[in-house]
């Protein structure tokens, strides 16, 4: 307990810089089981004594956490190894394979020595225009209305409409911008690849504290298809981090749409086959009122969506 005590108390007077590499020490142990001062010199352009100052820095607020191997001449994980910095997450360290992958991070800024293979299924490149994004981030930060060339589907040409966005928002495939329509006269979301032009701004009327959707959240409940086998159910109960049979997903009531959509919950479970459907809504009664209510159309899609 004492220990646990004193790392807690070194940590708070770090400093962020400091802390960082003393992170990654950790992340590297963990996952590679080894790290040593060119590590620390090449990721973060340290010089030599100040790598040494960082290993040993953290050898005094964990000194169970890495050994020197004379051998290897590098530090090793250590048996009584426990993380302190940041606990060991794998969304965290696959993630950093997506963003090389993907161009977003070069790999000398990752965190990862030896990136394994890798590749994903493709996803369509959203053009989102860097000009158009700056311009609704800005508005967002100064609570102004902007008005938009948008293209929407329901219509055969694009047309200007005032729009005062409040927040950005990822469906999983496209990003959006969430925004009272001054032409509809209701918050929905706009896709920011379908506002093609901008050319003016002025003062909100309108408080996204308004937005009753975007501030409200509504709790999925779901677990195995109740015909798989039992087998089958636990495996897809470990895919989901389900207790007790079922998970508990938290989404905003105006994403909701797309949150169901992308889970295959917004079609009825019978329409596909067990291995393909995997899960299944358990709390459907309590869900389905919040999906209906959300906007005012009697259409779900364009109850949240300016199409």
């Amino acid at each position: 307990m004492g220990r646990e005590s004193d790392v807690g108390e070194g940590k708070a007077e770090l400093r962020w810089g400091v802390e960082q590499r003393l992170e990654f020490i950790e992340f590297r142990l963990f996952w590679e089981g080894h790290v040593n001062r060119i590590d620390v010199m090449q990721q973060f352009g340290v010089s030599v004594n100040q790598a040494s100052a960082d290993l040993n820095r953290y050898i005094s607020l964990a000194p169970d956490n890495m050994v020197y191997d004379k051998s290897a001449r590098t530090y090793v994980r250590g048996n009584g190894f426990a993380c302190h910095f940041r606990e060991p997450d794998a969304a965290h360290y696959l993630s950093q394979l997506r963003l090389v992958a993907d161009n977003v991070m070069d790999q000398e800024d990752c965190w990862i020595p030896e990136l394994p293979p890798y590749s994903s299924a493709p996803t369509p490149v959203r053009g989102v225009n860097p000009v158009t994004l700056r311009s609704v981030v800005g508005a967002i930060r100064r609570s102004e209305a902007i008005e938009v060339k948008y293209q929407s589907l329901s219509s055969p040409e694009p047309r200007w409409r005032w729009m005062a966005p409040h927040a950005i928002a990822f469906d999983g495939f496209r990003w959006h911008t969430r925004a009272f329509c001054l032409t509809d006269d209701c918050f929905k979301d706009f896709l920011l690849s379908r506002i093609l032009d901008i050319r003016g701004s002025r003062e909100s009327e309108t408080s996204a504290d308004d937005d009753r959707d975007w501030h409200s959240e509504v709790t999925l409940e779901v677990g195995p298809h109740p015909d798989l086998s039992e087998t089958q159910a636990k495996v897809i109960a470990l895919d989901y981090g389900m207790r007790g049979g079922k998970a508990k997903i938290k989404v905003r009531r105006a994403l909701l749409y797309y949150a169901l959509r992308r889970l295959g919950l917004d079609t009825d479970p019978a329409a596909r086959s067990p291995k393909d459907q995997q899960i299944v809504l358990l709390n459907q009664d309590q869900v389905r009122p919040h999906f209906s209510s959300v906007g005012s159309s009697s259409s779900p899609a364009s109850q949240v969506l300016e199409s």
